[in-house]
């Protein structure tokens, strides 16, 4: 935990260096060779297994359909935003003042929901505006959805988890630092995953044992072995043990790394780590609609996406840590627990 002597030259520190992000709106990828775990093969059954990962998953043709109507509901999805951004006003706020609801946001949900459920009318939706406000509310949505989906058969044992805007402060103050985030999840495993960024035409996309993709291009996580090369982002939560968690972080974590980022959107931060851009990003705690498309994205881009005790993530999961993987991942846990962030 933090002092009290140590929470007001943090916060000021937050304020001067770490808050402030300069924004580029076009970069250049440049795509990376790299070598999948998981194998892809144009079987025509109605599900397979990959051989090393145990992971069921649904027919190819199956998959491609649900990355299409992934990828079209996202772009719509982030039309809107686009119509929006110069901000919005806010409807209200949910878990606290930090924690907000625009009327674009159930715009965004509806759009996704009505673009999903014309092609797949018997797929189970949790998006984040059908939920309550607070951790609890948010991990009792997913269980009661994949419990749901126990007793489900196979043609019906889908779930699509979306964010409509993921990053809602940011785009309340037209930062183009906002966008919707869609995953699908087959028998409690995402093999799907899209990440729209509409302000810079970024598609990030993944389908588990293909790799994956932004704007059809193959990417890979950075080349960092050592938490010293390493660019780590981490969130700026509303909740108060979030927020206690990650100030407690910045003095162990700071020193170690090459620097430290808050954007503000999970979202783009696990897409971020997918293709190089950022090497790491933890948060505390997290919803199943905030992570998902993103953590097939790392994980099919070469990296790790674990909880904070190196257990790899899934659905469940709320305490996060997705990085390229290896040594800057172990010494990012090490880090956080020498810090007490558990």
């Amino acid at each position: 935990m933090v002092t009290p002597n140590h929470s007001y030259p943090l916060l000021l520190l937050l304020l001067g260096s770490l808050a402030v992000v300069s924004v580029v709106d076009s970069f250049v990828a440049t795509p990376k060779t790299y070598n999948f775990n998981l194998k892809s093969s144009r079987s025509k059954s109605t599900a397979m297994m990959t051989s090393s990962s145990n992971i069921e998953l649904p027919s190819q043709e199956t998959l491609d359909s649900l990355l299409s109507v992934a990828i079209t509901a996202s772009k719509q999805a982030g039309e809107i935003i686009l119509g929006n951004a110069g901000g919005a006003d806010v409807l209200k706020s949910k878990a606290n003042s930090r924690d907000l609801l625009t009327l674009i946001d159930p715009l965004c949900e509806k759009t996704i929901r009505e673009i999903v459920l014309a092609t797949f009318p018997t797929h189970a939706f949790l998006g984040e505006e059908d939920v309550p406000p607070g951790k609890e509310a948010s991990a009792a949505a997913i269980e009661a959805k994949l419990q749901q989906l126990n007793d489900a058969d196979d043609n019906d044992n889908y779930l699509w988890i979306v964010d409509p805007i993921d990053g809602t402060s940011n785009f309340v103050h037209g930062m183009p630092l906002c966008m919707p985030s869609v995953a699908v999840a087959y028998k409690g495993e995402v093999v799907v995953g899209v990440i729209h960024d509409p302000h810079r035409m970024e598609t990030f996309s993944a389908v588990r044992g293909r790799g994956a993709q932004m704007n059809g291009e193959p990417i890979s996580v950075g080349q960092q072995s050592d938490i010293g090369d390493a660019i780590v982002a981490m969130g700026s939560p509303p909740a108060e043990e979030s927020m206690k968690m990650s100030l407690a972080a910045l003095p162990v974590l700071m020193p170690k790394v090459r620097t430290i980022r808050m954007i503000g959107s999970a979202a783009l931060m696990l897409a971020w780590v997918a293709n190089g851009r950022l090497t790491a990003y933890w948060e505390y705690d997290l919803s199943s609609w905030d992570v998902a498309a993103g953590s097939i994205l790392i994980e099919e881009a070469g990296g790790s996406m674990t909880d904070l005790n190196d257990e790899r993530w899934n659905l469940r999961t709320r305490k996060i840590c997705g990085s390229n993987g290896g040594n800057v991942h172990k010494q990012i846990l090490e880090a956080l627990g020498e810090a007490n962030v558990v």
